[in-house]
């Protein structure tokens, strides 16, 4: 199912494709609107307004049927090859270059903060990438003196035009109003002063097309980070219908554009549903799976007590490396007692302590600070990727430093500052942990895939009680305190291979 957006690229598809309304064959074809615009850019050429283009061209239909582009030199080309699709009957080929006069703004030296004077009756307004987005002229601070103003003719926009934004948010459009003030562009816009002001809808429709090609052709998730190419937007075709058609098609798209707003709300809930039903689903077979009540105890299994004993060896060996603090290794026994409680023995003493589950006789309960430590990284010389979260998202390329906290592949990081903390991320290649994590380690002696089936279904707890109002960071007390029941070790093998079972059954 197409989403909201989606939706409205096909709608735009149809639309300057003649696809959208029925054409009518009473009305004035597009080549008599093209001959009135060309007569009023040789009027302005003739009255000195603007300078002739020594780039124009006429687009027309040969007797052979095919394509000619002829140039103001006299030179002819075929060009066939562009004609991306046949246009109804009625329509005409042009280049976005014959319908209007396109200007950027003004190079970043040429206007600077400290050109900018306060509002008076006598200040000129800098029209802003904020008009354009939000529709709205009266938006922005910014003012020049009306000496400025004469330096910088080239910049002038006035009601009528269309200012567009061009960088950040790229390709929004604004047509000024007539009680819009005179004033200049900034160097985020660029200014359209058609040639014919009954054009200006559809010309607004088409160019929101043209964003959709581009960002077609960058692929699929990309982001248009700037407006195209000056050379490039000016020669596009143009699709250009009947001047009634394209008042027809701006009614319809207007229409339906209602629609694609409903539409595009109940898409959101709707996914919003499915992610939050997956989500509890998931959410739901963890905790049959942390209670031992996904897969069957096996009596012929190596008891968990076994498990116990490697996990000490493991970590005094660990101590005497100094991988380990000593500190951090805190010999606890936590048994279930006649009243069904469970209690922790520290040194002798045993207090209560809360269990939101009871877990099998069979299995070992301990705190996952028993099984699980922070620790950092060897620190390490030598040029490697810095593993932060964007880069393990998939979100930039990453960055090299030349030293830094090292972990090898494999190794499992865990994010203990920012708004997700707690989110663990198994490490793909070797390279230096981000500011933001620490290694997580997790004794050799369980089977890793269940520890972090584990955690992951505690990530909304650590994510919700985050310590820190500036930095919100992971909550290190409640993280290690975390009661884990300990299953044998094959009998965790077979928990973590049912869950990824059905996890990739409901994933489909």
């Amino acid at each position: 199912m197409m989403n909201g957006k989606q939706l409205k690229n096909s709608i735009l598809q149809w639309a300057i494709q003649g696809k959208l309304v029925p054409q009518d064959p009473n009305d004035e074809p597009a080549s008599v609107l093209l001959e009135k615009i060309r007569a009023e850019k040789a009027r302005l050429i003739k009255d000195g307004k603007i300078k002739k283009d020594k780039k124009e061209s006429i687009i027309y239909r040969g007797e052979d049927n095919s394509y000619y582009e002829k140039f103001a030199d006299g030179k002819v080309v075929c060009i066939d090859e562009e004609i991306p699709y046949n246009l109804p009957f009625g329509w005409t080929w042009c280049r976005l270059n014959e319908l209007g006069i396109y200007r950027k703004g003004p190079f970043g030296s040429s206007l600077t903060k400290s050109m900018f004077v306060p509002k008076s009756k006598h200040s000129i307004k800098v029209y802003e990438q904020k008009n354009a987005i939000q529709k709205d002229y009266r938006l922005g601070e910014y003012y020049i003196s009306e000496d400025k103003f004469s330096e910088m003719q080239s910049f002038v926009t006035h009601p009528s035009d269309i200012i567009v934004s061009c960088a950040g948010t790229i390709g929004e459009t604004y047509f000024l109003p007539q009680d819009a003030p005179i004033g200049i562009i900034n160097q985020e816009l660029m200014r359209v002063r058609l040639y014919n002001l009954d054009i200006v809808d559809y010309w607004q429709l088409f160019f929101a097309y043209i964003l959709l090609i581009e960002k077609d052709m960058k692929g699929a998730g990309s982001a248009i980070k700037n407006i195209p190419s000056f050379e490039y937007l000016k020669g596009i075709l143009v699709p250009l219908p009947p001047l009634q058609e394209q008042k027809r098609i701006i009614e319809k798209y207007n229409e339906l554009a209602k629609f694609i707003c409903y539409y595009t709300h109940q898409k959101e809930k709707l996914d919003l549903l499915n992610d939050s039903l997956y989500s509890n689903i998931q959410k739901s077979i963890l905790q049959e799976a942390i209670q031992g009540k996904l897969v069957s105890q096996d009596p012929n299994d190596e008891p968990a007590s076994v498990l116990l004993q490697r996990i000490k060896e493991e970590k005094q060996r660990l101590v005497k490396e100094g991988k380990l603090k000593k500190k951090d290794v805190v010999d606890s026994i936590i048994y279930k007692g006649d009243d069904n409680k469970y209690y922790e023995q520290v040194d002798g003493t045993a207090i209560q302590i809360e269990s939101d589950y009871d877990f099998p006789n069979t299995w070992a309960v301990v705190k996952l600070s028993h099984i699980c430590r922070l620790i950092d990284g060897e620190k390490k010389e030598g040029q490697h990727i810095c593993l932060d979260a964007k880069y393990l998202r998939g979100k930039s390329t990453g960055t090299y430093w030349d030293k830094g906290k090292f972990v090898a592949k494999g190794n499992n990081i865990i994010l203990v500052d920012g708004e997700n903390s707690g989110e663990v991320f198994t490490v793909p290649h070797d390279g230096y942990m981000g500011s933001t994590f620490k290694q997580l380690w997790i004794s050799e002696a369980m089977h890793q895939p269940y520890v972090l089936y584990f955690i992951q279904f505690y990530k909304d707890l650590l994510r919700n009680s985050k310590k820190g109002a500036a930095i919100p960071h992971l909550n290190k007390g409640i993280f290690y305190s975390l009661l884990i029941g300990i299953p044998p070790y094959q009998e965790q093998i077979r928990i973590a291979r049912k869950i990824d079972i059905i996890v990739n059954e409901i994933k489909g």
